[in-house]
């Protein structure tokens, strides 16, 4: 009896991954929807009753349902490189010549849709998906595998002759009619719609619950295959290989002869972008020929044998309705134009920021003109113009206004600038809850589950009205909020307890002082041991600290000196928050740079310039930030600019790039 329950699950697992294959593949279904989802909950029940045949691969994971607290961080085995951009066809020519003076021989090249969501790298063993991660910085990303299990287009098996180990690169995207369908449910439940179908795409493969990811209708497509048993001798051959195997592949792509068929490509796509039920921004093109891909190799971030051609903008004309003032986390006010709907690189656009007073002035906007709106890097919508012909007779200028839109406080504009800003800050209402959001932010106190949508909630019960409020609340005070589950109540019970670890350095990120960015707290926390010492500091005792000047410090010695920031910081101690540096802070690993000094300059791809400054200071050197006579070495990433020309200039500072800079630590 049990062999034959077994049998009957696999036969039923075998069955519908062969019509996913036939749905998603091959494009030619063999049973309707309705017959597919009958079979998938015959496979449900039957596992429900028996989980001992349990298979990480069965097709009922696509339905999802695992929750996942925290998302893992995994090292790439084969780094997640960045494109190149070019933006016309001088570019995309002079990318040909480089490519030619390295090979000196004929090439091919592969053109492809750019399409625009999140990258993720995909591994594959004995032809099962085991893993899936998301690009993060190209050497490390997040661990995401059941809620790309949930995207029906990524097969869960392949069969095939295919590599036992292989890795699939590509994008997951949502397409222009899925992404409505989310908006409309949006704003049936009365949220606000999301703005593009790409930050969509991403933000919805780091939801927690696989299920709600499913309810997304993502979608996928493949466009690099990575393997050490590679038969293959060319790109095009591997992807039409990956998709007799189960993955789905741009069908769109072209093998090009030469970069005129490139041209005609792109050139038809910028034309025939919005008839595809996708965006895209550009074109990818790719030397085909993987030896010869070889032989190219890469830069620090990029393969020499791949750049991505953007199109420009597209700009449309449309009515502006009225203008609008957001306040943000600091109090800097935004103006916002409301825009007449219209359809703009596929997407409607409603709203376009205006950003300040000198931008209104210099287009000189008047209320009801007719406006040019353009997407900048296809994602953000902008005005660039006004049509004067069709401004109606006696139409007002827009007055930028004189008083905070939510709390009714005289709005103070910043000396030599175009920021207006609201001083309110302890009692705005988007400033304190922007405030309580920044606190709990990954790079701050990292609190789990507790999101701005919570935050929101508990400020308006009145529970929480800064960030030493947190530590007094409940489970059952966050118990009757929406959707609000006990176990949700106790992760974010469990998550604040936790921040109580989190270092002095982030905590004073954390806790908003105005101009005090991360860099700059980890420097405060360095040369001030505890609130306490950074309290007791004057402004020119401030300044004396490397990248704090007058204006830093006189924004710090005022937060500090404030009683009800005060009064936050003394709960923040007496709950447990660290206020004081740990033993280690200032901990060196060894003297291999004393006495020498270090500048970073340019993009740096194998660490950030605070990781990198850190490591100086571990290993006994000082950071400097400028060229002069008195630096040794000048540390350069990607377009290393005037910095690099000075030292140069010099002539007796050493010139290293990331790898030397730590090959300098492990020698």
């Amino acid at each position: 009896m049990t062999e034959n329950i077994q049998k009957k699950i696999e036969d039923l697992r075998a069955e519908l991954h062969q019509h996913n294959f036939n749905y998603y593949t091959l494009d030619g279904p063999t049973i309707s929807d309705f017959e597919f989802d009958t079979l998938l909950k015959e496979l449900q029940e039957l596992e429900a009753k028996h989980p001992e045949f349990y298979d990480a691969n069965s097709p009922t994971l696509r339905v999802g349902g695992a929750v996942t607290k925290n998302f893992p961080t995994v090292t790439h085995q084969f780094r997640m490189y960045s494109l190149d951009n070019s933006y016309d066809f001088d570019d995309l020519e002079e990318w040909e010549k480089r490519v030619q003076k390295t090979l000196d021989e004929p090439v091919e090249f592969v053109a492809e849709l750019k399409y625009d969501g999140a990258s993720i790298s995909i591994l594959y063993e004995h032809g099962l998906l085991k893993e899936a991660v998301t690009r993060g910085d190209g050497f490390r990303g997040d661990e995401i595998t059941p809620n790309v299990k949930t995207i029906s287009d990524i097969p869960l098996q392949i069969k095939g002759d295919f590599p036992d180990k292989f890795y699939v690169r590509g994008e997951i995207y949502l397409t222009r009619k899925n992404f409505d369908k989310i908006n409309k449910r949006r704003e049936e439940e009365g949220f606000d719609p999301f703005m593009n179908p790409r930050n969509t795409a991403s933000g919805s493969l780091k939801i927690q619950d696989s299920a709600e990811v499913r309810k997304r209708g993502l979608s996928s497509v493949i466009y690099q295959f990575i393997s050490t048993e590679n038969t293959a001798t060319t790109h095009w051959e591997l992807l039409q290989q990956a998709k007799s195997w189960g993955f789905r592949i741009s069908e769109q792509m072209k093998l090009c002869k030469n970069l005129d068929e490139v041209k005609e490509f792109i050139t038809f796509w910028d034309i025939e972008r919005h008839r595809l039920g996708f965006d895209i921004d550009g074109i990818v093109v790719k030397v085909n020929s993987l030896s010869q891909q070889k032989q190219l190799g890469f830069t620090a971030k990029s393969p020499r044998w791949a750049t991505a051609h953007k199109f420009k903008a597209e700009k449309v004309e449309t009515e502006l309705q009225k203008v609008t003032y957001q306040v943000g986390r600091t109090g800097a006010i935004t103006p916002v134009a409301n825009l007449k709907p219209v359809l703009l690189a596929g997407t409607v656009v409603k709203r376009a920021s205006l950003h300040n007073e000198d931008i209104i002035a210099k287009l000189d906007l008047h209320e009801h003109d007719f406006v040019f709106v353009e997407k900048g890097g296809e994602i953000i919508p902008k005005i660039v113009g006004v049509n004067h012909d069709k401004r109606e007779a006696g139409s007002l200028p827009i007055q930028y206004i004189k008083n905070c839109p939510e709390c009714g406080t005289e709005l103070v504009k910043v000396e030599d600038q175009a920021i207006h800003f609201c001083p309110n800050d302890l009692h705005c209402p988007p400033q304190v809850v922007g405030r309580m959001i920044h606190y709990v932010s990954r790079k701050a106190l990292n609190i789990d589950n507790l999101g701005s949508e919570t935050i929101e909630q508990l400020y308006r019960a009145k529970l929480v009205e800064n960030p030493a409020d947190f530590y007094a609340l409940t489970k059952e005070q966050l118990l009757p909020l929406e959707r609000m589950a006990e176990r949700s109540a106790q992760n974010i019970i469990e998550g604040i307890e936790k921040s109580k670890e989190i270092p002095f350095e982030k905590v004073l990120y954390g806790i908003g002082i105005k101009h005090v960015g991360e860099t700059v707290a980890k420097k405060l926390a360095k040369n001030f041991q505890s609130i306490e010492e950074l309290k007791n500091a004057t402004a020119d005792e401030l300044v004396q600290v490397e990248d704090i000047g007058g204006k830093i410090a006189i924004s710090i010695t005022a937060f500090l000196q404030n009683p009800e920031n005060l009064l936050m910081l003394e709960r923040l101690k007496a709950y447990g928050v660290q206020l004081e540096a740990g033993e280690n802070t200032n901990e060196v690993l060894s003297n291999t740079f004393e006495g020498k000094t270090f500048l970073f300059t340019g993009k740096l791809s194998l660490f950030t310039r605070d990781e990198a400054e850190e490591m100086v200071e571990k290993h006994g050197g000082k950071n400097i930030s400028a060229v002069s006579k008195n630096l040794n070495y000048l540390v350069v990433g990607e377009k290393a600019g005037s910095k690099l020309k000075k030292a140069q200039e010099i002539g007796t500072i050493e010139v290293l790039d990331e790898q030397q800079f730590l090959d300098l630590i492990n020698k």
